[in-house]
């Protein structure tokens, strides 16, 4: 079957293709919403130049929607519509929880005319940290809600020291609810790694980002 992953540049987003992989879907795309100004991605925030970066490291082609949060589900609809019309059949997403995300998700592929893959869907958190951790991803944190999470994790790798921090604080251990983002930077799938070379830690709202200034991929 061949399929789009609608990637974040997060871990949600890299488990889903992983296991899509795995399960010998053909995987031609890789699909992000920007923000309205194309510059950076709608949901992390990423620049645009870094989720290239990724889409050149792993080795598949991106494609990329551009949109408000008023216009987002149209845009959207318009963007997989497209990708039916060249082919593909179904769409990868990385939902865990949520039903209402699920529910968006698939009335919008419904509506395309699309399938839907949900790899990750009511599984157990550990057991998903347990899997990337152990597959060999790579992942930075680069975002976290600041009146839970301490400035320090800023930068900091996924690992399991942070993820005890996060048991320790009886904090969502995959960060469903927003407490924190990542950025994928290595992993079983990736042909080369992004490194971060300069970076700097900003507020914005109640958030404190991990802002990249530099990077390599090498």
């Amino acid at each position: 079957m061949r399929v789009f992953v609608s990637w974040s540049g997060g871990k949600e987003s890299s488990l889903a293709l992983f296991r899509a992989l795995k399960t010998g879907l053909h995987v031609e795309f890789l699909f992000n919403m920007l923000d309205e100004d194309g510059l950076r991605s709608r949901g992390h925030g990423l620049r645009k130049e870094i989720i290239d970066a990724q889409a050149k490291a792993i080795g598949i082609p991106i494609v990329y929607g551009r949109a408000s949060w008023e216009d987002y589900e149209r845009e959207f609809k318009r963007r997989i519509k497209e990708l039916r019309n060249r082919g593909i059949e179904s769409g990868v997403f990385g939902d865990i929880d949520f039903q209402e995300n699920r529910d968006w998700v698939e009335k919008v592929c419904e509506e395309a005319e699309l399938d839907v893959f949900e790899p990750l869907w009511k599984q157990k958190y550990e057991n998903l940290l347990m899997e990337f951790i152990n597959n060999g991803f790579e992942a930075k944190i680069i975002s976290v809600k600041s009146d839970l999470i301490h400035d320090d994790w800023i930068g900091h790798p996924l690992n399991w020291e942070f993820i005890d921090y996060l048991r320790s604080r009886e904090i969502d251990l995959c960060g469903e609810n927003g407490e924190y983002h990542t950025l994928v930077t290595n992993g079983p799938f990736f042909q080369r790694r992004i490194e971060i070379v300069a970076s700097k830690k900003v507020v914005k709202d109640d958030r404190l980002l991990l802002e990249i200034e530099d990077f390599n991929v090498i």
